[in-house]
């Protein structure tokens, strides 16, 4: 288990940006895959995007495909997302999580077994 600390959600406009941040606690920071997924109402927990332990390579949904970008800061035991060009329908709960370094480039949910505690982010006129 490696504790993970969200922030950065909010209420924005559409067209506008937001960026989350996970910060984590111990060692180890390093073998961990970080993933970011979301839930929308009434909707079904999906993956956002995922990076390796390196930061070297990314994977994303298509729906967030050139509007977000992920990546991690090693040395300052953080990930992030950067999300631009955001939409009604990026309204959702978002969660870091962690896996071992084999769950990338799957990213499939059920490998991450570190979760931080969600951060609302609200798209919204």
């Amino acid at each position: 288990q490696l504790p993970l600390v969200e922030s950065g959600g909010g209420l924005v406009q559409p067209g506008g940006s937001l960026r989350l941040s996970c910060a984590a606690s111990g060692r180890s920071w390093d073998y961990y895959v970080i993933a970011w997924f979301r839930q929308a109402p009434g909707k079904e927990r999906e993956g956002v995007s995922c990076i390796s332990t390196s930061g070297g390579s990314t994977k994303y949904a298509d729906s967030v495909k050139g509007r977000f970008t992920i990546s991690r800061d090693n040395a300052a035991n953080t990930a992030y997302l950067q999300m631009k060009s955001l939409k009604p329908e990026d309204t959702a709960v978002y969660w870091c999580a962690a896996a071992y370094g084999s769950a990338f480039p799957l990213c499939s949910l059920a490998d991450f077994g570190s979760w931080g505690q969600g951060t609302q982010v609200t798209v919204s006129s």
